[in-house]
């Protein structure tokens, strides 16, 4: 199992913005600033001093003894002070540097803001909410060039900027120790203003969540905006230093939160923006990485000898891309809107670039040696472990999508090259599962059933007929064009591939549901005014040509049937020209 840890650092990079900071007074414990209990215990030992007492080395044990109850901080320092302007002078010696700590270097940033700074600085993390009163996050961000929003009071939430427009924005949601409104006593801390609570259930809802040095104990408004937040967009990440705490265990319970046990908040954040930056510079290179793995396949495929070191090549980046492509980065929850169907698409695409080339060369160069290598990997693909069945939502069938580009690349190459075992292997022999039912690829992954009614959402194809067909042409014609050179050569093979998997899907598809449907694409309209140009009708004077012995037949394809074949493929192009009659 991948670790917390490194899933939050893929979830990172991967999603820039998309993370908020909920951070506590844990978080500047190494710079000297106290926590709340660590303040708490100085001041019983100031009430014990007042009593002429001495409370010993259990501070804590004490207080029970004497009071009759467990020490509470709130109730603690709305017992010494009795206004706000008097906590706020009472609790600058805890938080402000004598002239001895700051030669000291202490009360200072610490390793885990500069880092919590630089991965502000990179555009990770744009959204920073503390329940801390000092200003050592600021100063972090502004010794990095970064003046942040800082909203410390309910009012200053009118007048911030959106969040989507600040470079960051520091909610300091108990208030800043310099302003006598700070929030410290039960009362105070039992809710928040309507604008700040707004707030907060906009970065809770939009935003994924990193939560570090806070125990949950003392703040209940801030418990209470948590509880109240039912989506779960983003995975939740919650940072711990030995056993989670109860109310900290209900609200990563609630949250379906990632528990991260860590030694301190320097450690944890160095080594989560070092992972980030490292991330970053694979990503630099990845174009460079996948010409380089495509030359490596290459001779890997020339050499039988090399047919282990192809298989590990081609599954090493498959893991690689299944892991990416995973619900932990595309959660199947999120809003299902143009825009985020684009985003998607665009993602995805990316995602695929180096395996799709290496589909592309690999099942044109490869031999019947390598087939297992195909099928395997295209398999892993086509299964992301999400569930999902035959209606509905789009996004949980856009998964498969990456599965869908890696089969057109791999067809294409295969027709090119006249390499049917290939492609038969590829649509029949791997399989996916589809409605609790594993099925071959050729049922399970097509346009059909990865866009159903979106297609007309991919940008700039609104209006064409068959706008997955396009883009999935102009998508992989970078990957061919040290195979196939010619256009006209790479779009004829196109409409090949697309055919044949058109009308191998009819075959099984009446199979199993008595009835012919079939996912058309571009050769359906690409000779509208020259029906003897299409692939349909040439495919028809193959068939008259070699009959029995026409490649798909003798690979078993139709039950091996001529008469099968004829049949499937004149209800198929029946079916295609009746749908082309609805776009005229």
């Amino acid at each position: 199992m991948i670790a917390p840890m490194i899933s939050l650092a893929f979830s990172l990079h991967s999603n820039k913005g998309v993370y908020a900071l909920l951070l506590g007074s844990g978080i500047s414990t190494a710079a000297g600033v106290p926590t709340g209990w660590q303040i708490v215990l100085d001041m019983i030992r100031r009430i014990a001093s007042q009593m002429n007492q001495d409370c010993g080395n259990d501070p804590e044990a004490w207080y029970a003894e004497t009071f009759g109850k467990a020490p509470d901080y709130s109730e603690l320092l709305e017992s010494l002070t009795k206004s706000p302007a008097e906590r706020n002078q009472f609790l600058k010696r805890y938080i402000e540097p004598t002239e001895d700590e700051l030669e000291r270097g202490e009360k200072a940033p610490t390793q885990a803001h500069r880092s919590i700074a630089e991965l502000v600085r990179r555009g990770y993390v744009r959204v920073i909410v503390t329940t801390n009163f000092d200003q050592l996050i600021e100063n972090s961000l502004r010794d990095v060039g970064i003046t942040p929003t800082v909203i410390s009071t309910a009012d200053a939430v009118d007048g911030a900027l959106p969040l989507v427009h600040s470079s960051c924005t520091v909610i300091k949601v108990h208030g800043d120790y310099l302003d006598t409104r700070i929030k410290n006593t039960p009362e105070e801390l039992a809710s928040y203003d309507s604008r700040t609570g707004l707030l907060l259930d906009r970065v809770f809802d939009e935003f994924g969540l990193i939560v570090c040095g806070w125990s949950a104990e003392w703040d209940f408004a801030l418990r209470g905006a948590l509880e109240r937040c039912s989506s779960r967009r983003f995975t939740t990440y919650w940072c711990v230093r030995g056993a989670v705490g109860d109310a900290a265990q209900a609200l990563v319970d609630l949250r379906r939160a990632s528990v991260i046990n860590i030694e301190s908040a320097d450690g944890f954040f160095q080594d989560l923006t070092e992972r980030v930056q490292a991330l970053e510079v694979l990503a630099e290179v990845h174009p460079l990485s996948a010409g380089i793995a495509v030359a490596r396949l290459k001779k890997y495929l020339g050499e039988k000898r090399l047919t282990i070191r192809a298989h590990d090549l081609v599954m090493q980046e498959t893991e690689w891309l299944h892991e990416q492509a995973s619900e932990r980065y595309f959660p199947l929850r999120a809003q299902s809107t143009k825009e985020e169907f684009a985003s998607r698409v665009e993602k995805y695409e990316t995602l695929t670039e180096t395996l799709r080339g290496m589909f592309a060369v690999g099942c044109f160069w490869g031999d019947a040696q390598h087939l297992h290598i195909w099928t395997s990997s295209l398999e892993r693909i086509a299964n992301p472990g999400m569930r999902f069945g035959g209606g509905g939502t789009t996004l949980p069938r856009l998964a498969i999508y990456p599965a869908l580009i890696l089969l057109y690349a791999g067809g294409i190459g295969s027709v090119a090259a006249g390499k049917y075992e290939t492609l038969t292997s590829l649509l029949t022999d791997a399989r996916c599962m589809l409605l609790n039912e594993r099925l071959p690829v050729a049922l399970g992954v097509n346009s059909w059933e990865v866009m159903r009614d979106r297609e007309k959402h991919l940008p700039g194809l609104e209006d064409r007929a068959t706008p997955t067909s396009d883009h999935l042409h102009g998508l992989l014609r970078g990957q061919f064009r040290g195979i196939i050179p010619d256009d006209d050569r790479y779009s004829e093979c196109f409409d090949r591939f697309e055919y044949l998997s058109a009308i191998i899907f009819a075959d099984l598809y009446e199979k199993k549901k008595s009835r012919i449907y079939v996912p058309v694409g571009r050769f359906a309209w690409r000779f509208e005014e020259d029906p003897e140009a299409t692939i349909m009708y040439r495919i028809s004077l193959e068939l008259e040509r070699t009959g029995s012995d026409w490649p798909l037949l003798q690979l078993g394809l139709f039950e091996g049937s001529l008469d099968r074949l004829r049949s499937v493929k004149k209800k198929s192009d029946a079916f295609i020209a009746e749908v082309a009659k609805g776009w005229w």
